[in-house]
């Protein structure tokens, strides 16, 4: 099973096949590869997949995910 997490897009970086951005992933930040969002912008939210963003999605939406994956993760850690 594979899991695509909603993060917010920090900053950009080259260009077509090179481009790349600084994504938060709720604090977390990683590089990922932004080539098939040629549209993605700063502020933007992005679906990423194994180091890949693969779609831009509405900022609420990705803000609910990310609020619901949390309530996840503590649901989990109280029944351990």
């Amino acid at each position: 099973m594979c899991l695509a997490v909603p993060g917010k897009i920090l900053s950009i970086q080259g260009e077509d096949l090179m481009r790349s951005g600084k994504i938060s992933f709720s604090g977390v930040v990683k590089e990922v590869n932004l080539a098939y969002l040629p549209e993605a912008q700063i502020g933007d939210y992005a679906i990423i997949h194994a180091g890949v963003a693969i779609a831009t999605v509405d900022p609420e939406e990705a803000e609910q995910t990310l609020l619901d994956l949390q309530e996840i993760s503590t649901t989990i850690d109280k029944t351990r």
